[in-house]
């Protein structure tokens, strides 16, 4: 068996699509026989998966990923197990004793003050053999999941100025205010896909107005995202106030933002759910570059 895992000075890298090396591993019999680094050649998500699949990649470890990447490797027929972080040899020596959990497609935090550096991602299908796209999402009447996005700017590196306001005109994002595009590659999974979908048939120059739909941005609130825990088993606790924001760590020891919703003497209740889950967004759009 061999395993892949993006790479970066020894650690996890953190971002699938733009990981310049990747570490890989034979293993026999759940033992490491021997690895080497490999250079990723600049591809996008689809090339390193075919990358991946030349080299003979049974499993792809790595840290965050898009629902685009994720579906390029299912074509492969590679396993994917995202969420790792920390040291690479770990993560496999991990994943070899059972204990590394799969996370999926995991690039979904909104704003360049998060590590995926964008709007949200969803899954996508990857395209849609045999029943075609039908739904008022676009998507898969088959899988259920959004088709893949088209458009002349899918695959290439984009830079765009927005601004994102809720219905009643509050602003509640804009690059222009912070003086420095957004850059991303297109169609990679790394934006909520009515954002992608939007700049991957825009020219250079041009602005549009778009209106998104929960089910093109965050999606519908989650309820088992919703969860309540016991004051005295989580030390910090008794600190907290409703209405506030706190992280939590995972089993990986990522930072996973949540708000306090309810509490009293003993229990505390957090809601995990992103927090433009369920809302309606507007975006004025404007392409400044495409390479």
């Amino acid at each position: 068996m061999k395993i892949a895992v993006t790479y970066q000075n020894g650690e996890v890298f953190q971002h699938f699509g733009h990981t310049e090396e990747f570490k890989i591993y034979e293993v026999e019999d759940g033992q490491i026989l021997r690895s080497e680094i490999i250079g990723s050649n600049g591809s996008g998500h689809g090339a390193l998966a075919e990358l991946l699949s030349g080299k003979g990649i049974d499993v792809l470890i790595c840290g965050g990923i898009g629902g685009g990447a994720q579906a390029a490797l299912q074509e492969n027929g590679i396993e994917l197990c995202a969420g790792a972080s920390g040291s690479a040899d770990e993560a496999v020596e991990a994943y070899l004793r059972g204990e590394l959990v799969n996370t999926g497609a995991n690039c979904d935090h909104h704003g360049e003050d998060h590590s995926c550096g964008g709007h949200g991602e969803k899954q996508s299908c990857g395209g849609c053999e045999d029943g075609g796209c039908g739904s008022e999402a676009g998507g898969c009447e088959e899988c259920q999941r959004p088709c893949a996005i088209e458009g002349p700017n899918v695959g290439k590196t984009v830079r765009v100025h927005y601004r994102g306001t809720f219905n009643d005109g509050v602003q509640f994002d804009s690059s222009y205010d912070r003086g420095e595009p957004l850059e991303f590659e297109c169609g990679a999974g790394m934006m909520i896909r009515g954002f992608d979908a939007a700049v991957a048939g825009m020219k250079v120059g041009e602005t549009v107005d778009v209106h998104l739909m929960p089910s093109e941005a965050y999606g519908e609130p989650d309820p088992q995202a919703i969860f309540t825990v016991e004051i005295a088993r989580m030390p910090g606790a008794e600190n907290v106030s409703v209405g506030q924001t706190v992280y939590l760590q995972n089993m990986y020891g990522q930072p996973i933002p949540v708000k306090v919703t309810a509490k009293d003497d003993k229990m505390v209740t957090f809601d995990a759910n992103h927090e433009m889950a369920g809302k309606e967004l507007n975006f004025r759009i404007e392409l400044v570059e495409v390479r």
